[in-house]
């Protein structure tokens, strides 16, 4: 946030529920005005395309999986979307991720699925990302940094 705005915010739930729809509101009204909002559930590629020079916030690709795979759309070419998009940007991305396999196993096929992918996404991003920053209990812990 220390560059000049406007910064673009990329939201990618959809409120398909009242609490989800109350949630939503509730990260809407906490935007500050420096924040361009573009609420797309899975064009996240072609947003960031678009806005190759804009610093942009990603909030956040676990969603953005969730609704790839609900929309029974070819995961691998979604993420080769993405990661398309990220290799050609200008300015910063802050990506948004859930590290979702250190719980217990999903037991349904496609939360075990959404799992063994969201895993895949994180470490295809990771290694693609200038740095990594866990979150765990509102503490940060820098997994990796280039220098």
């Amino acid at each position: 946030m220390a560059l000049p705005s406007p910064w673009l915010y990329v939201a990618t739930a959809e409120a398909r529920d009242r609490e989800m729809a109350e949630r939503v509101a509730v990260h809407q009204r906490r935007r500050g005005p420096s924040l361009t909002t573009n609420e797309t559930p899975r064009d996240v590629a072609g947003v960031l395309a678009a806005n190759v020079n804009t610093p942009a916030l990603v909030d956040c690709l676990t969603l953005w999986l969730s609704n790839v795979l609900l929309a029974d759309a070819d995961v691998d070419a979604e993420i080769e979307h993405l990661d398309d998009a990220l290799a050609r940007a200008a300015a910063p991305i802050v990506l948004v991720a859930n590290e979702v396999g250190s719980g217990i196993v999903p037991d349904n096929a496609l939360g075990r699925r959404f799992r063994d992918l969201q895993g895949l996404l994180n470490q295809r991003i990771a290694a693609r990302a200038d740095r990594v920053v866990l979150g765990v209990s509102a503490a940060r812990l820098t997994l990796t940094e280039s220098p």
